[in-house]
C-alpha cells in the first residue's frame, strides 16, 4: 500500500503550482516570468538531475538527456508538460488556484493533475535513482513542454524534431491521459486503469452569417443570429455516428473478467459484430463513454450583434470536434454541411486540426506499463483506450515503438470533472503513487531488454 507523500515532497509540488503558467495563443512578459520562476524551482529542487543530465532549451520548454550505461539505445521518452490552462471561475475555488495549499490529504491548485504533478514526479523519481547510484542501461529522454494547452507548436514541436534529427527510435513514449478510475466504467467491479496508445483528432469548425443589418423594429424572417442559431442546433442535433472501433473491441474486450456473467456474454459476440450496435448504445449513454464510440461535437462559442436595437451584421460560432479514428478533419466539414443545409451560413475550419491516431495497438512495452501500474495500486482491471484530447505525444508519435498516455492516479467522476475545471488537486496518496510509479519505471530500465 503506498503512504501519501510526506510535507516536503508536497511542498515542492506547491511550489511548482505557485507558479503561474498559464497558456495563451500569445505569450505575454508576464507568464514568461512565470516559466522562468518554475525553471529556477525545478533546478534548486532537483540538483542532482541537473548536473548529471544534459538540458537543451527550446523556449521555455526543457529536454534532458539521460545517458544510458549503452547510450546508442534509446529506452524511453518521458513527456510531461509545465503549462496550465487559465482560471474562469476563481471565487468558486475552495483555496485560490494558484496559492498552492497543501492540506493533510491534498495538494491544491490549477496543475495539480494537468499536468505538473507527473512532471514533478519524473522529477522526484530520477533525484532519488541518482542518489541511490541507478542509471538507465539505455538513454532515457524527458521532455517537458510549455505551451501543449496551445498546441505545442513552439515546444513538444521543436523538441520533437531535434530528437527526429538525432535519429532517436525508443521502446517507450510515456505521455498524459489515461488514468485509473473508479466508478466510471458502467458493469465493472474495481477501478480501471485505462492505459491509452492513442488520441482523438481535433478540429474546430466556425459557422458564420453575414447580413445587411438595420434596425430591430423592421427585422426580415430571419436575423443573422437566428440563422446561426438555427445552424447550431442542427450539428448539435444531428451528431456524427456512433461506431465500434476495433479498438474500442479491444478494450472492452481486457474488461471481460471483471463484468457480470451476461456483460461477458454480450462482449463475446462483439467480437463478431452481432451485437455492436447494442453495445455502441450502452457506451453513449454517458458522456465518458460515448467519446469511445463517436465524434463528439460541443458547440463552444457564439458571438453577434452589437445592440439590442440593432439587426446585427454577422454573427459566428465555433463547434470543437474530437475526431474517432476512421473519421478524418474532411469527413466532419462534409457532415457539417451536410446537417447544416443552408448555403448562407459559411462553415470554415479555424485554428490548429490533427487527424486521430493510426492503428492503436499495444506495443512491446505496453505491458511493463500495466505490470508497474498493476503494482502501484493492486488490483485493479487493466485496459487499453483513446485519449479523447490532444496531448504532445502526437508530436513524437514516430519516435517510439509503443506508445502510452497513462498515470496510476486514481479518480472518480467527480475528481475528473476539475481537471481544467474549479478545485483542481491532486491527493497525497496519488502524488506518491506517480512517483513510485516513476521509480519503478526507472528501475525497470536500469536492467532493461537485451
Amino acid at each position: 500500500m503506498t503512504n501519501p507523500v510526506d510535507d516536503a515532497v508536497a511542498e515542492r509540488l506547491a511550489r511548482a503550482l505557485r507558479c503561474v503558467t498559464i497558456s495563451t495563443e500569445e505569450p505575454t512578459d508576464a507568464a514568461d516570468g512565470e516559466f522562468a520562476r518554475l525553471a529556477e524551482h525545478l533546478e534548486l529542487s532537483f540538483p542532482l538531475t541537473h548536473a548529471e543530465l544534459e538540458l537543451e532549451t527550446f523556449g521555455r520548454s526543457r529536454l534532458y538527456r539521460w545517458a544510458g550505461a549503452e547510450p546508442d539505445r534509446v529506452s524511453a521518452i518521458l513527456l510531461a508538460h509545465q503549462d496550465v490552462v487559465p482560471v474562469g471561475d476563481e471565487p468558486g475555488w475552495t483555496h485560490p488556484p494558484f496559492d498552492g495549499v497543501v492540506d493533510a490529504d491534498h495538494i491544491w491548485g490549477r496543475g495539480a493533475i494537468d499536468d505538473k504533478s507527473r512532471l514533478m514526479a519524473i522529477l522526484e523519481a530520477v533525484e532519488a535513482a541518482l542518489a541511490d547510484g541507478v542509471r538507465p542501461r539505455h538513454t532515457v529522454y524527458l521532455a517537458f513542454g510549455h505551451d501543449e494547452e496551445v498546441f505545442g507548436d513552439d515546444g513538444a514541436v521543436r523538441m520533437a524534431r531535434r530528437l527526429r534529427e538525432a535519429g532517436v527510435r525508443a521502446d517507450l513514449l510515456l505521455d498524459e491521459g489515461g488514468v485509473i478510475t473508479r466508478g466510471v466504467a458502467d458493469g465493472v467491479d474495481r477501478p480501471v486503469a485505462s492505459i491509452m496508445l492513442g488520441e482523438k483528432g481535433y478540429a474546430t469548425v466556425r459557422l458564420s452569417v453575414r447580413e445587411v443589418g438595420g434596425h430591430s423594429s423592421m427585422p426580415g424572417r430571419q436575423t443573422a443570429v437566428g440563422r446561426l442559431a438555427r445552424a447550431v442546433a442542427r450539428v448539435q442535433d444531428n451528431p456524427m455516428p456512433l461506431r465500434l472501433t476495433p479498438g474500442a473491441i479491444d478494450m472492452l474486450s481486457r474488461l471481460r473478467h471483471a463484468m457480470p456473467e451476461a456483460r461477458r456474454r454480450l462482449l463475446g459476440l462483439a467480437s463478431v459484430g452481432v451485437v455492436a450496435p447494442l453495445i455502441t448504445r450502452i457506451l453513449a449513454r454517458t458522456p465518458q463513454t460515448e467519446a469511445m464510440v463517436r465524434t463528439t461535437t460541443a458547440p463552444t462559442v457564439i458571438r453577434g450583434g452589437v445592440k439590442a436595437n440593432v439587426l446585427p451584421q454577422h454573427a459566428e460560432a465555433l463547434v470543437n470536434f474530437r475526431i474517432l479514428p476512421g473519421d478524418s478533419v474532411d469527413t466532419v466539414l462534409a457532415h457539417c454541411r451536410e446537417v447544416v443545409r443552408d448555403a448562407d451560413v459559411h462553415i470554415e475550419l479555424v485554428g490548429m486540426s490533427s487527424e486521430p491516431s493510426g492503428s492503436a495497438t499495444p506495443g512491446p512495452a505496453y505491458e511493463m506499463i500495466a505490470a508497474l501500474a498493476e503494482a502501484v495500486v493492486p488490483g485493479i482491471a487493466v485496459t487499453t483506450g483513446i485519449v479523447p484530447g490532444a496531448t504532445d505525444s502526437r508530436h513524437y508519435d514516430d519516435l517510439a515503438v509503443t506508445r502510452c498516455n497513462f498515470a496510476p492516479i486514481v479518480l472518480t467522476a467527480a475528481d475528473l470533472a476539475t481537471i481544467h475545471g474549479t478545485d483542481e488537486r491532486i491527493s497525497r496518496v496519488n502524488y506518491a503513487r506517480l512517483i513510485e510509479f516513476n521509480r519503478r519505471l526507472i528501475d525497470a530500465l536500469a536492467t532493461g531488454p537485451e
